[in-house]
């Protein structure tokens, strides 16, 4: 069985601890390793962007965009089981000042009609 639920609980390979070993790093803070460029290179090329980022993890990706999109005070509607409501605690409203509310859906889609609801009685103190 292949378990992808996480990083944590997957092992590396033989073959991948001496591909690690082996291979060409640099500091990606100053663009210096050859993985990580090419890791951005190709994902850019297949989303057709200019440029990508890498970053470790999820949670860190979906900060990155809330405060991307968002302005302090502003409010964030999403699907109740949406992993920034079931494992990134606070993080919106500590990071970036927003208000998440979680609706209920089906498969992770809630409807217009919820959204325009919610929407319509949303003020900054909600």
């Amino acid at each position: 069985m292949i378990d992808l639920r996480s990083d944590t609980v997957t092992k590396p390979t033989p073959e991948m601890r001496e591909t690690m070993l082996n291979a060409v790093v640099g500091d990606d803070v100053y663009a210096d390793d050859p993985t990580v460029n090419q890791l951005e290179s190709v994902v850019a090329s297949l989303l057709s962007k200019e440029d990508a980022v890498f970053v470790p993890t999820g949670s860190m990706s979906n900060q990155i965009a809330i405060r991307t999109h968002t302005e302090p005070g502003d409010l964030v509607v999403l699907e109740r089981r949406a992993h920034i409501v079931r494992s990134e605690g606070g993080g919106g409203a500590a990071l970036s000042g927003v208000t998440m509310r979680p609706l209920d859906g089906v498969h992770g889609v809630f409807t217009a009609g919820q959204l325009k609801e919610t929407v319509g009685r949303a003020h900054p103190f909600n």
